[in-house]
C-alpha cells in the first residue's frame, strides 16, 4: 500500500507516518514546515518528504499510485487564524479542496480528513454529537468545517471515499509547546519543568476533553480499513470525559499559587466533551489512554 500524509512532519501527522511505516506502507509526506508552534519537526527515515505547500501545483504528481490520503496540513490554531483569516481560508479551504481534487483525479481509494471539535461552539450542550448544528465562533472553525463540507460533497457528488474526524484537544509525545497559543497540556508541562507559572486563560474553569495522540492515530487507521458504512461520515474523536484547566494545573503538579491568569480569549467554547458512540459503533474504535495516567507518568 502507498499512503500520502499532508502535515506529516508535525505533531499528529508524524505519528500517523510512523504507524503507516510500521504497517508496511510506502509513505509520502507533504509538509512545508510552516507551523509556528513547533520547536522541531519529525521525520521517519523510511518515508519520503516534500517541503512544499499543499496549494502548490507541483504536489499533483505526488498523488500518483497513492491508495490512501491522510490530510492533516492546516492553519491549525484558533488565535492565529483570528489574526490572519485569509491565510486560514487559503490553507484550510482552498488547500483541502485541492487535496480532494488531486485524490479524485489520481484514483485514491480513500481520504481521511482531520477537522476540529471547535465546530460545536457555544450553542450546543455537551457531550457533543455529530448531528448537532455547527456553531463556528472563529475563522479556524469556519475554515475547517468548510473542509468537512467539501469532503461530504466529493463523496456524494464524485464518489471519492472520505472519512472526517473532529478531534478534541489532542495531546501527547511531540506536542507543540512553542508560543502562547500552543496546546495547553504541552505548554503547562514546559512551564512547570522550567519553574514558570502556568498561564491560565480566563478563570480556569473552562473544561476540555483531552485525547491522546495514539488514540487519534488508531482512529485514522481504523477509518482507512473501515467498511462502506463509514464513508462520507463524520466522527468525534475524544474520550467522553473532560477536565477544567485548573484540574490540569493540579494534575501536572502545580498548586493554586503556581499559575497566573491571562485575559479570556475571544472565539473559544466554554466546555467541550465528545459523544463517541458513533466512532465506537462504526469504526470499532475506543480510546485507550487516560489523561491522568499519562500525566502521572510525566
Amino acid at each position: 500500500m502507498k499512503s500520502l500524509v499532508t502535515g506529516g512532519a508535525g505533531f499528529i501527522g508524524s505519528h500517523i507516518v510512523d504507524k503507516l511505516i510500521d504497517l508496511g506502507h510506502d509513505v509520502v509526506v507533504i509538509d512545508d514546515q510552516s507551523a509556528t508552534a513547533h520547536e522541531q519537526f519529525y521525520f521517519n527515515d523510511k518515508a519520503t518528504y516534500h517541503d512544499i505547500s499543499i496549494n502548490n501545483i507541483h504536489v499533483v504528481p505526488l498523488f500518483q499510485d497513492v491508495d490512501y490520503v491522510f490530510h492533516l496540513a492546516a492553519e491549525s490554531r484558533i488565535q492565529p487564524a483570528l489574526e490572519n483569516p485569509e491565510l486560514a481560508i487559503e490553507t484550510n479551504v482552498l488547500g483541502t479542496c485541492k487535496i480532494l481534487q488531486h485524490a479524485l483525479d489520481c484514483g485514491v481509494k480513500r481520504v481521511m480528513y482531520s477537522s476540529t471539535s471547535s465546530a460545536y461552539g457555544l450553542a450546543n450542550p455537551t457531550p457533543s454529537q455529530e448531528d448537532m448544528k455547527k456553531d463556528c465562533l472563529n475563522p479556524y472553525s469556519i475554515t475547517k468545517t468548510a473542509g468537512e463540507d467539501f469532503c461530504r460533497m466529493y463523496t456524494n457528488l464524485y464518489g471519492l471515499e472520505t472519512v472526517t474526524f473532529r478531534y478534541f484537544n489532542v495531546y501527547g509525545e511531540r506536542q507543540p509547546v512553542k508560543g502562547q497559543y500552543a496546546p495547553v497540556v504541552g505548554l503547562f508541562q514546559k512551564q512547570f519543568i522550567e519553574g514558570e507559572p502556568m498561564t491560565v486563560v480566563g478563570d480556569g474553569l473552562q473544561s476540555r476533553d483531552y485525547t491522546h495522540v495514539s488514540d487519534v492515530v488508531e482512529a485514522n487507521i481504523k477509518a482507512m480499513n473501515a467498511p462502506e458504512e463509514a464513508v462520507g461520515e463524520l466522527f468525534n474523536i475524544g474520550t467522553g470525559t473532560n477536565y477544567t484547566v485548573m484540574d490540569l494545573v493540579h494534575m501536572i503538579g502545580g498548586s493554586d499559587a503556581d499559575h497566573t491568569l491571562l485575559p479570556e480569549r475571544k472565539g473559544e467554547a466554554r466546555h467541550t466533551k465528545a459523544d463517541i458512540t458513533k466512532a465506537k459503533r462504526i469504526l470499532n474504535w475506543n480510546p485507550k489512554v487516560k489523561l491522568e495516567n499519562w500525566l502521572n507518568e510525566f
